[in-house]
């Protein structure tokens, strides 16, 4: 008898269920009423054996064992067909139906990523651009599992989403150090799983996942196109959700947006709560940079206020554009401060006169985005951002709008300053108004199309 513990039997039988399901091969009503109350006993290389709940569970069961053994070659991924055996409780004994103990599972291929201590919710700079979701991971991580399951957290690189994830591990942790805490990169999972999959090891993996308490899983928009590992994914995130284990997940972009995720984990992403991380205002960037600061032992009084504005101003596109900032600043007022001293406004100025201020690597900026926009409707700049609203000119500024949102990583109310201070809801009302019409409206896809080309090219 091939060694299989409860854990594995449950997941065998809960996805014969769905495949039965998914597949219309037994109608819905008789799923949950006579199958879901049985389960499965045991595995062997020839036969699998179910118990049933009484009877006529029995009976039913039994006169399905056609689909049931179709359904079990395709889910086990054999290439000869099982025995399907069904009995009552009592009949387990007479029958003598015995499994194996099982083994001590070898969890050293299967250990987390490093959790990071030095990243949580006090040093966690919050703003408008991330107030929701600092929100929602503290929910999570106070009351693991109850709330919002999964968490997916959203935005563009640098933000702050990996800070979060692991300020909830920590919390979790601080409050229950004998949680058992599972922290990894999406690539990570995927090599996990082939060198699981390669050393025969693949159930140990799902049985030691199945432990786990809290699940972190970073950059799941690289999950995308791995087909095996979504179907352990899938598994994995079953089971600890049905079992109120709580789930975290950060990626670049919206579940329904990342290509190459399947249908069923893309419903189940969605079904919890997704909240966004946006590109810090300046209120925000000038905080984090203070903390910076602190972090570097200066204190803010030892840095010329006007240049740390100026750093806040320019380099606010993500966290990390800002402490490279301060760190090439730091560096070079060591270099050629040598007085010591307030680092003067001209030392931060000179530090960073060769640095790139705009968001996009190409060179791109709102004001050549709004430019290319008005020139292709034979408008003015003037008119694009000015408060007329004709519809001709609307459209070419909702159009500026969502591109300047789509290609550049800034955020919402920076992209109101570009359009007279237009407020954040407008510009994201610009946004969703634009992506409505790109769906619907073909002359209008080809447009933002054509547009988004020329800016590329």
């Amino acid at each position: 008898m091939e060694q299989r513990n409860e854990q594995y039997l449950k997941e065998v039988w809960d996805n014969l269920l769905q495949y039965l399901s998914d597949n219309q091969l037994v109608d819905g009503v008789i799923i949950e009423n006579f199958f879901r109350p049985c389960f499965l006993y045991a595995i062997t290389d020839e036969k699998v054996i179910i118990v049933a709940l009484s009877v006529i569970h029995k009976q039913i069961i039994q006169s399905q064992n056609k689909e049931i053994e179709a359904s079990f070659i395709d889910l086990l991924n054999v290439d000869h067909n099982f025995i399907v055996e069904v009995y009552l409780k009592d009949e387990l004994a007479i029958h003598k139906v015995v499994t194996a103990p099982i083994s001590k599972i070898d969890t050293s291929d299967f250990v987390s990523l490093p959790i990071q201590k030095d990243r949580n919710f006090d040093n966690f700079v919050v703003g408008d651009c991330n107030r929701e979701s600092h929100a929602a991971a503290l929910a999570c991580a106070m009351s693991p599992g109850k709330f919002f399951n999964p968490l997916f957290i959203y935005g563009n690189s640098g933000l702050g989403k990996t800070h979060l994830l692991m300020s909830i591990a920590n919390y979790v942790l601080k409050v229950d150090p004998t949680k058992k805490v599972y922290y990894t990169e999406s690539l990570k999972f995927v090599e996990t799983v082939v060198n699981a999959i390669r050393n025969n090891k693949i159930d140990e993996f799902k049985q030691y996942m199945y432990s786990v308490d809290l699940l972190l899983v970073d950059d799941i928009q690289f999950l995308a196109g791995k087909e095996k590992s979504h179907e352990v994914f899938f598994t994995i995130y079953n089971e600890l959700v049905n079992n109120r284990k709580q789930i975290c997940i950060a990626s670049d972009r919206l579940p329904k947006e990342i290509k190459g995720l399947e249908d069923r984990l893309i419903s189940r992403f969605s079904s919890g709560l997704s909240v966004g991380i946006d590109s810090p205002e300046f209120e925000t960037s000038l905080a984090i940079l203070q903390m910076k600061i602190k972090t570097s032992s200066y204190s803010i009084e030892d840095v010329d206020q006007d240049g740390l504005n100026y750093i806040a101003s320019n380099f606010s596109g993500n966290v990390r554009d800002l402490e490279g900032a301060w760190n090439r600043v730091l560096f070079y007022a060591i270099q050629f401060q040598p007085d010591g001293g307030c680092i003067r406004f001209d030392t931060i100025m000179n530090a960073l006169k060769n640095q790139s201020v705009v968001s996009d690597k190409t060179g791109l900026s709102p004001k050549k985005i709004i430019k290319v926009v008005a020139d292709y409707y034979g408008l003015t700049r003037q008119q694009v951002t000015s408060k007329t609203r004709t519809k001709n000119i609307a459209n070419a500024r909702h159009i500026s709008i969502y591109l300047c949102r789509k290609l550049l990583d800034i955020s919402y109310i920076k992209i109101g300053e570009e359009f007279g201070g237009r407020d954040h809801s407008t510009i994201i009302s610009a946004c969703t108004k634009v992506e409505s019409q790109i769906a619907k409206d073909k002359a209008m896809s080809a447009a933002v199309k054509e547009i988004e080309d020329y800016l590329k090219a």
